[in-house]
């Protein structure tokens, strides 16, 4: 059997795992982002107590290795409470992805606010707005030209990640591919793998860049 029928043989397995990887992806930057926005909000109020929070909360989740939080999330939370425990694999990698995601989002969304001219601030408040109004509906438009490239580097980064939910034997690409390598005795399926990643990659960063000239051409 030659390279091209392996890969043939082999190509429905990784296929699937890519669907894992892909839906891991999609639901941890998303649960990022919604975190993030809550973040970015706290760590720039007026209260001592939600700044500190929030920036405890960042430099916690920015400060320590992904894997640990996914291993702690899995394999820690069940020895503090088996109320805890977390028997769904993805449910897990999930939590873990997104809450990190979250971190690195709110970082990205504060930045993004904080690039607006004060002035619009000061616009809002001539108007009569309050603080979350003139966000919603001055700030927060504004600055979702200068999230997107941001967010897809933060997606790119999180989709290549993923692969370490193979650590928790969830079904990624990473993990299917160790599984064929190991029945097969061939590591020739790292290749159409490798190949997997790049194609889904360089899909989604063609994405984000259409989704930025959209917004700046909008």
């Amino acid at each position: 059997m030659n390279i091209f029928q392996k890969i043939i043989g082999w190509t429905p397995q990784l296929l699937s795992g890519a669907k894992i990887t892909i839906l891991l992806t999609l639901c941890s930057v998303c649960a990022g982002l919604i975190l993030g926005i809550i973040l970015a909000l706290g760590s720039m109020s007026k209260s001592k107590v939600l700044r500190g929070l929030s920036k405890a909360y960042v430099f916690f989740f920015r400060g320590t290795p992904l894997l640990m939080q996914l291993y702690f999330v899995y394999y820690g939370l069940p020895e503090i409470s088996r109320a805890l425990t977390i028997n769904n694999k993805f449910l897990a990698a999930f939590i873990a992805f997104g809450l990190n995601s979250g971190a690195y989002c709110s970082e990205i969304f504060r930045s993004a606010i904080q690039s607006i001219d004060k002035g619009q601030f000061e616009a809002g408040k001539v108007l009569g707005m309050s603080y979350l109004q003139t966000m919603k509906l001055i700030i927060l438009p504004q600055s979702i030209r200068r999230l997107i490239p941001p967010v897809g580097n933060e997606f790119i980064m999180m989709l290549k990640d993923a692969s370490l939910v193979s650590i928790i034997a969830l079904a990624d690409i990473t993990k299917v591919t160790r599984s064929i390598q190991s029945s097969t005795a061939s590591s020739l399926v790292y290749i159409p793998a490798m190949i997997l990643y790049l194609i889904i990659t360089a899909v989604f960063t063609l994405f984000f860049r259409w989704l930025e000239k959209k917004n700046t051409y909008a």
